[in-house]
């Protein structure tokens, strides 16, 4: 009888990913992310352990907005006092923030969701501050 496979804090391993987000759709850079963030692409992968990478995300200033989100799409905040509630559409807040949350909304709300957007960088522009991890590129299919 086989044994199911279970992932020890030893055989953690991680890679660097850089994913290219011009162009792209927001939803799916969000999806590539979160799945390599969970690391559900590694035949190791043990949802109790946060095996997952790094993911490196640049140009996300210029991510693809599709269906007239912009317009559309609310983010709220409460702060719970009596009208204290804020209400902003997708064209006020930045991409690199809009992109993070989509990202957030993605992951299983555990203890280890914290750790694993930790592990998530965002850049606006083309340039990154981790050439030294030398992050493999994540090519991304379905260009707007």
């Amino acid at each position: 009888m086989k044994r199911t496979y279970s992932q020890k804090p030893s055989e953690i391993s991680r890679k660097w990913h850089l994913i290219n987000a011009d162009g792209v759709a927001m939803g799916r850079v969000a999806t590539v992310a979160a799945r390599l963030l969970l690391g559900k692409d590694k035949p190791t992968v043990t949802h109790h352990m946060d095996g997952g990478d790094f993911v490196i995300i640049i140009n996300a200033d210029k991510i693809g907005i599709t269906g007239g989100k912009e317009d559309k799409k609310f983010y709220y905040n409460y702060s719970g006092y009596p009208s204290g509630l804020r209400k902003r559409s997708l064209r006020d807040i930045d991409n690199t923030e809009a992109l993070q949350h989509a990202i957030r909304g993605m992951l299983p709300a555990n203890k280890l969701r914290d750790g694993r957007l930790a592990r998530l960088k965002i850049f606006g522009g083309a340039e990154h501050a981790h050439t030294a991890q030398t992050p493999v590129i994540y090519e991304l299919k379905g260009k707007l």
